[in-house]
């Protein structure tokens, strides 16, 4: 199974100009867990539910003191569509995250996160248990 077929298209992004405020506003208006931000349309980082969490109680500021900038978990780690979602999650284990961009250069396709991945860990495993049944012969 490639990531093309688990990963969400519907990105929710905010510029690297943003405050902590305007990125936790689509966190709640878009129901989602993460914002990608974006410098110039190009991927720069990832701001994530727990980011924006930790940041507003270890701070102690207002959130439309506190830029996206600071915050962004650098380096990003991003994907390709063509992945395969096994390869993907052994990054995402290597590199302790739970989301990852999907990117065709520099412009961003998708994203793929841990959640998406255990939806489809029953199509996953069937998957696994066709190729391991089937008789591979280098000469078909």
């Amino acid at each position: 199974m490639l990531v093309r077929d688990v990963m969400s298209t519907d990105v929710v992004t905010v510029d690297a100009d943003a405050t902590l405020h305007e990125a936790v506003g689509r966190l709640l208006a878009e129901r989602v867990g993460s914002v990608v931000v974006v410098d110039d349309g190009t991927p720069a980082g990832i701001v994530t539910e727990t980011d924006a969490l930790a940041a507003a109680h270890e701070r102690g500021e207002p959130l439309d003191a506190i830029a996206v900038s600071d915050l962004t978990q650098s380096p990003l780690v991003t994907t390709t569509a063509g992945r395969t979602v096994q390869s993907v999650a052994r990054t995402m284990a290597d590199e302790s995250v739970k989301k990852v961009v999907v990117v065709d250069d520099l412009d961003i396709v998708g994203i793929v996160t841990l959640t998406d991945i255990v939806w489809r860990l029953a199509d996953l495993r069937k998957e696994a248990s066709d190729l391991a049944r089937r008789d591979w012969n280098p000469h078909d």
